[in-house]
């Protein structure tokens, strides 16, 4: 992939990004908060993702969207049928990671352009995680 094809994904990152800090979904005390159950802020802006995800999938597969690059945007069927341990776990490893840090995978970059370099440490976590899942993936129940 060119440089150049790679622009729009920036520039909704850079867009991400501002809307994250302007909306203060990044601020520990917002996050705080959400944990603690003392503010609604953090569960409205929750919700409202779900809806326009739910919306966009919606829309994605009743007229057939295509990516950029001209390819068509196929999303598998869940098996709901199988519930398990990989929702609970990966869901509480999630959450875990999530309030030990204060932030999650997105806002984590977009904290780190704010300038907390200390997000880094969790930044350089959350890719050791990542790599460890890869490694350990055929083992993990899926």
């Amino acid at each position: 992939m060119k440089i150049r094809q790679l622009l729009p994904y920036l520039l909704v990152g850079i867009a991400f990004g501002i809307v994250a800090a302007k909306s203060e979904i990044i601020s520990w005390y917002r996050i705080q908060e959400m944990f603690r159950f003392q503010a609604f802020h953090m569960y409205g802006i929750i919700g409202s993702a779900v809806l326009v995800a739910a919306v966009s999938v919606r829309i994605i597969k009743s007229r057939g969207v295509r990516t950029l690059s001209g390819e068509p945007i196929v999303i598998p069927p869940k098996d709901l049928s199988a519930p398990g341990t990989r929702y609970w776990l990966g869901g509480t490893l999630f959450g875990v990671g999530w309030a030990l840090t204060g932030a999650c995978p997105g806002p984590m970059f977009a904290l780190a352009g704010t300038g907390m370099t200390v997000i880094l440490v969790a930044v350089a976590a959350a890719l050791a995680g990542t790599y460890t899942y890869g490694v350990l993936r055929p083992r993990l129940p899926h």
